[in-house]
């Protein structure tokens, strides 16, 4: 059985994700979120939907941005 890189999880029903061309198994959406999602800078959580981007960083959202000193994101237009 494939097994989960984020916890070692032995698991049937396991799934592979390919990434910037390198693949990862995981048994779950919570183990690939753990490994693969981008964190944002401020509080840390894990980006999970679009959030927001300046140059290369990747935030939550607009208001942690902001904090960091990113004025010009917006969570809506």
């Amino acid at each position: 059985m494939p097994t989960c890189e984020t916890c070692g999880n032995d698991y049937d029903k396991a799934f592979q994700v390919t990434l910037n061309g390198k693949s990862h198994i995981f048994d779950s959406f919570e183990c690939a979120i753990q490994a693969l999602a981008p964190t944002c800078p401020r509080c840390g959580a894990h980006v999970v939907g679009h959030g927001v981007e300046k140059d290369d960083t990747i935030f939550c959202c607009a208001h942690c941005a902001k904090q960091e000193g990113v004025t010009e994101l917006r969570d809506r237009a």
